[in-house]
């Protein structure tokens, strides 16, 4: 089946962040919103069948959660990642950012030191210290090329005294799109397992790898990353599914599984609610062709603002994800202030994109574009940006 990416769907009155909540955070509405993270695009068709096949028994009661659910992640997750996943290592989280927020409730204490890796998602940063935690940092290592890689001789240095307790790593990385090698992977797996400290891999945007790129689930790649993490997958990026909310996380150590489950089921929090389980095994057992014909359109976005921009924006450079449908935007070559650079994409050419700075330090001087939108919608965009700058350039 040939699936249709490039229909336009309005999505205003749907109570969708990405439109209604323009004002509250950009000050106005009537902007081109290109960022909170979910597409643009139908959700697949096999899913909405399934809900609604669901629906059509009137009595929308307490439900059990069905073999299938685990099995369908279990398949999936062999197949696409190549990880054995074993049924009792599996529990259902109601979000990922919720997920952290449990995973540092249950198994650490306030003023307790968390690391993350900036320039990245700004939850990391939050949870932690709305929670009551202390935040630190080990920054990216940006090269010339706006290639990055982990400052190991840094996270050496910062986890010496022995007081750092969680690092929350985003596998694939957001918002620069990289697919961690398994070398990267298992070295910090080794740091971080010699020195006590658990990673929580954040690893919703995995099966949206691009260009000849593969994910690799952090706690596959040795034995000391499966003794030392916690894994949080879903289905919701990939199938345009986040108002479902079915995520799950996967803990192969028996102590640190024990301890998390637990601390969940103690609080019910690891009941799906009803359409989770009927969404997730709609994805997992029908959506390869529709995830790879997503992805070959998400990657012909990507080239479209390469090609424009080294035409028409030469001072803006996009940096090519590995994975996911975001891609960050070096625009420090326009020269602009924060504050000239937000007034350029918000006011002169009405557009909604994440700012860097939101992504801690690190990001300064980018953007955040999301594209997985319809290829007409994008080319308006970049159209609006071409000319926003223009009428800056002649101010």
């Amino acid at each position: 089946m040939k699936y249709n990416f490039d229909e336009i769907i309005d999505r205003q009155g749907t109570g969708t962040v990405k439109y209604e909540a323009l004002n509250d955070y950009f000050g106005r509405d009537g902007l081109l919103p290109l960022w909170v993270a979910d597409m643009d695009f139908a959700t697949p068709p096999f899913i909405i069948e399934a809900l609604r096949k669901r629906l059509e028994h009137p009595v929308l009661g307490y439900t059990v959660t069905p073999d299938a659910y685990w099995q369908a992640i279990v398949n999936w997750v062999e197949a696409r990642h190549q990880w054995s996943v074993q049924r009792e290592w599996i529990c259902y989280i109601p979000g990922i950012v919720k997920g952290i927020g449990f995973v540092l409730n249950c198994l650490t204490k306030p003023g307790d030191k968390v690391i993350i890796q900036p320039p990245v998602y700004h939850p990391f940063r939050l949870v932690p210290e709305r929670n009551g935690r202390q935040v630190v940092y080990n920054p990216l290592i940006r090269h010339n090329d706006n290639s990055y890689e982990m400052d190991f001789e840094g996270l050496e240095a910062l986890t010496r005294s022995g007081d750092c307790k969680v690092l929350i790593l985003a596998n694939p990385h957001n918002p620069v799109g990289i697919c961690w090698s398994k070398e990267t992977l298992q070295r910090l797996a080794h740091l971080c397992y010699e020195r006590g400290i658990l990673v929580i891999s954040d690893e919703i945007h995995c099966d949206m790898a691009l260009f000849g790129h593969h994910h690799l689930p952090f706690g596959s790649v040795s034995d000391e990353a499966a003794h030392c993490s916690i894994t949080f997958q879903a289905p919701t990026k990939t199938f345009n599914i986040a108002g479902v909310v079915s995520s799950y996380a996967i803990i192969p150590d028996d102590e640190i599984r024990r301890k998390f489950f637990s601390w969940m089921e103690s609080s019910e929090f690891e009941a799906p609610n009803i359409f989770a389980p009927i969404a997730t095994i709609a994805a997992f057992t029908e959506g390869e062709e529709w995830r790879e014909q997503m992805v070959a359109y998400v990657e012909d976005n990507v080239r479209l603002v390469e090609d424009y921009c080294q035409e028409h924006l030469p001072q803006i450079h996009p940096v090519r994800p590995q994975a996911s449908f975001l891609v960050w935007l070096d625009c420090r070559g326009l020269k602009l202030s924060h504050e000239d650079l937000i007034s350029l994409f918000v006011d002169k050419a009405r557009l909604a994109l994440n700012d860097g700075e939101m992504f801690n330090p690190g990001g300064e001087g980018y953007m955040r574009l999301n594209v997985g939108t319809p290829r007409a919608v994008l080319h308006q965009a970049l159209l609006q940006l071409s000319e926003g700058l223009s009428k800056m350039s002649l101010k």
